[in-house]
């Protein structure tokens, strides 16, 4: 391989990159994909929820050969604190039918597909290889080390995840804060299709998607979530890692005291673990984002921090995905031009707006900076779930209207209106 040279090497074989490689072979183009794991997938983690309309618009239907596992139908958002839950429930019919909004999936047999797709295509795939650094000549990139190997290309994109060696060897990006970043723990529980849809309410093979916001994270910021798969369920947490380094608690004491919950619990009962895994996840959207092009480098995917975290809504795959298709759209655009410079792939932000990336990132900017917001996981899920505890009980006592049951919680919770208000308007407007 050492006397070869691709139109591009791609580093990291996830959406991101498999993408990219997918749509630059289908262009004619040479291009390698390397992968550190010994599959793809292997070395990777996400919660297992894949938005279909970046894929959808790459590959049509794509559920119709893709190895998903239910589109989901239902969404749920639930509060808990202190042994009390209030839960929104929304259903929409239109989610059930092609094209699918969503689809719940297991990271490292999606992976594999998708790779397998920029094979058919025509790109290389290497796997259980690890890039040690960029080749470069005259400040451009020229290629990559691996061990003793060199392998050269007029682009390399490095789609390697957070915390990006090669966006880092570019000069592109530095390390990642710990308040930019969560870590993500996930376990896989293996149930019986017929007890999920029973558990979960489901018809045929419709899934299900719950977030949990309070106790769940013990108060820090972050999330809990349950997504529904054919035969199993997968429940995991996301914390920020600012906050999760303060604590004295473990990840494994955190998930295992979620998964006992009981509002957690009955869902998962004879289940067993079949997967374990952890992964930091970018959180800061557009602050966090590096420089995303250079003299013969893009970079695409977690790598450049593309994701987004609403609170309500969770988004990675969708950005990488399209991340990888706007950076393959800039290579093919920069070949023929022969201008592999910094102002010949500057096209890349071009296409990203295009494709909604730096779009929603930029409507979306102050959202990190909202959920920083302590109260969000601790104080509201215990006025709310505390209020409506007392607005459902029925105790024969003396009547107390609503207005004066909220004004009587609010005061409780210590929030004066004017935070509330604020509160309220931040995160109507922000998120």
């Amino acid at each position: 391989m050492a006397n070869d040279k691709f139109t591009a090497i791609v580093v990291g074989a996830g959406p991101a990159g498999s993408t990219a490689a997918l749509v630059l072979a289908r262009a004619g183009h040479e291009v390698l994909l390397i992968e550190k794991g010994a599959v793809p997938g292997a070395k990777n983690m996400f919660g297992g929820r894949l938005y279909s309309h970046a894929l959808n618009r790459i590959i049509p239907e794509f559920w119709e050969r893709a190895p998903v596992e239910r589109p989901v139908v239902r969404e749920t958002l639930t509060l808990l604190h202190d042994g009390r839950s209030v839960s929104l429930n929304v259903r929409n019919l239109d989610w059930v039918s092609p094209p699918h909004h969503s689809f719940t999936l297991h990271r490292a047999e999606f992976d594999a597909w998708l790779a397998s797709e920029a094979e058919e295509a025509g790109a290389m795939l290497a796997c259980s290889i690890r890039v040690d650094d960029l080749l470069m000549e005259n400040g451009r990139v020229i290629g990559i080390r691996a061990g003793e190997d060199e392998m050269f290309a007029d682009v390399v994109i490095a789609a390697d995840g957070v915390n990006s060696l090669l966006a880092q060897r570019a000069g592109l990006a530095g390390m990642a804060s710990p308040r930019q970043v969560a870590t993500g723990v996930k376990q896989i529980i293996e149930l019986p299709s017929d007890v999920i849809r029973r558990r979960f309410q489901l018809e045929g093979n419709n899934g299900a998607a719950q977030l949990f916001v309070g106790d769940c994270t013990g108060g820090m910021q972050g999330g809990g979530f349950v997504y529904t798969n054919r035969e199993s369920v997968s429940l995991g947490l996301v914390i920020n890692a600012n906050e999760l380094r303060k604590t004295q608690r473990s990840l494994f004491e955190l998930i295992e005291d979620f998964k006992m919950n009981p509002h957690i619990a009955p869902l998962l009962e004879g289940g067993d673990v079949g997967e374990y895994s952890a992964h930091l996840i970018p959180e800061a959207g557009l602050a966090m984002m590096p420089r995303v092009f250079g003299q013969g480098i893009l970079v695409a995917g977690d790598a450049a921090g593309f994701a987004l975290n609403l609170g309500y809504v969770v988004r990675g795959m969708d950005f990488a995905i399209a991340s990888g298709e706007a950076a393959a759209k800039t290579v093919i655009q920069a070949k023929k031009h022969n201008d592999f410079s910094r102002r010949g792939l500057s096209f890349y932000q071009k296409y990203l707006r295009e494709n909604f990336v730096l779009r929603d990132l930029a409507a979306y900017r102050r959202a990190p900076e909202f959920m920083e917001n302590c109260r969000l996981f601790e104080t509201y899920p215990d006025l709310i779930t505390s209020l409506m505890a007392e607005v459902f009980t029925v105790s024969g006592s003396q009547p107390v209207h609503l207005f004066t049951k909220i004004l009587s919680r609010v005061r409780q919770s210590r929030v004066s209106l004017a935070k509330l208000f604020i509160d309220g308007w931040r995160g109507a407007t922000w998120l």
